[in-house]
């Protein structure tokens, strides 16, 4: 079987869990944004954990079935259409061969996934089937889809329509965000009051937001003054060098901070004041260009214990669809 995209949607990749082994070695992970919402549309149609998926950002693709098959959409609130009819999100489908999935404009959300019975059956490269379009790696031809591609589907077409996510544990993602930060590992390279003020401030996700990183706008930061080092460059945010933990934050000239995410370089010469913890990586990746967010100081025990919340909760929602199957 294989998928056939006829319009392709504004960023449309493969994606999966992601490349888990190799940052040391300077490969950013990339995989799925939203991992619950990634996580969801495979249990609703009945994939393992792992399988690929499609991701898609602010306009949803296009796509023709070859035969008949189990397919869901999660994540973004973007309408979903199958042969021009509105169907339920968060909710696993049949289609016949021959029917065509579409979609209407976003609503709220960034990035939907659609799941199809068998996963998107690319070949893995270094253990993950996820698109890395940078180095033009993974994935489809190791870049975004483009109409008239044909994708192959694994071989358990079959599926399991009928199943959906209770409406309680669908996710909200309307409203401001608030990204919780654990601060460091360079955050002693900012004045005592800016760090305070940049918790207290209320930042906008400006047109530079992709799969590499998130540009915010919405204060000012002041560094600390000192001689730069030896090796360091000029700019006050540079340090010789530093790695970059996934969701960490950097403010260049200290105006418009980055939040550096799943397909972001592993290290540089920018001081990170902070890091988004691993839980709410998918609510950034939820957010948009103009969309407010918030960023919060918490421990690591407070991270540690979103991150049991997060598996606990992705537990929940696995039970749930289980028992409406």
């Amino acid at each position: 079987m294989a998928l056939e995209i006829l319009r392709p949607g504004l960023m449309t990749t493969v994606q999966d869990e992601g490349r888990t082994q190799g940052y040391a070695l300077g490969m950013p992970p990339s995989g799925a944004m939203d991992r619950f919402s990634y996580h969801v549309a495979n249990a609703l149609v009945g994939n393992p954990s792992g399988a690929a998926v499609l991701e898609c950002t602010y306009l949803g693709p296009e796509i023709g079935f070859s035969q008949a098959t189990t397919f869901a959409v999660t994540g973004a609130d973007l309408p979903v259409h199958l042969n021009g009819k509105e169907i339920q999100p968060w909710a696993s489908h049949r289609a016949e061969a021959g029917d065509v999935l579409g979609f209407g404009f976003l609503r709220s959300g960034a990035r939907a996934y659609i799941a199809v019975a068998g996963g998107i059956d690319v070949e893995p490269v270094m253990g993950s089937r996820s698109t890395y379009t940078l180095c033009g790696m993974g994935g489809f031809q190791g870049r975004a889809l483009r109409a008239g591609d044909l994708l192959p589907v694994g071989a358990d077409a079959t599926g399991t329509p009928g199943r959906s996510l209770p409406a309680a544990l669908v996710p909200d993602f309307a409203g401001p965000a608030e990204l919780r930060v654990v601060v460091g590992l360079a955050s002693y390279r900012v004045t005592p009051d800016s760090l305070a003020a940049f918790f207290e401030t209320e930042w906008q996700v400006t047109p530079d937001a992709n799969r590499v990183g998130y540009r915010y706008r919405g204060g000012l930061v002041e560094w600390v003054p000192r001689t730069q080092p030896r090796g360091a460059g000029s700019d006050p945010a540079n340090v010789v060098d530093i790695g970059y933990p996934i969701g960490s934050i950097q403010i260049p000239g200290g105006t418009e901070p980055i939040a550096l995410l799943n397909d972001a370089v592993t290290g540089g010469g920018y001081a990170t004041i902070g890091t988004i913890i691993s839980s709410d990586i998918q609510v950034a990746g939820q957010t948009k260009t103009g969309d407010v967010t918030r960023f919060c100081p918490v421990s690591i025990d407070a991270a540690l214990g979103a991150r049991q919340e997060a598996r606990a909760r992705l537990a929940k929602a696995r039970e749930a669809i289980e028992a409406r199957s």
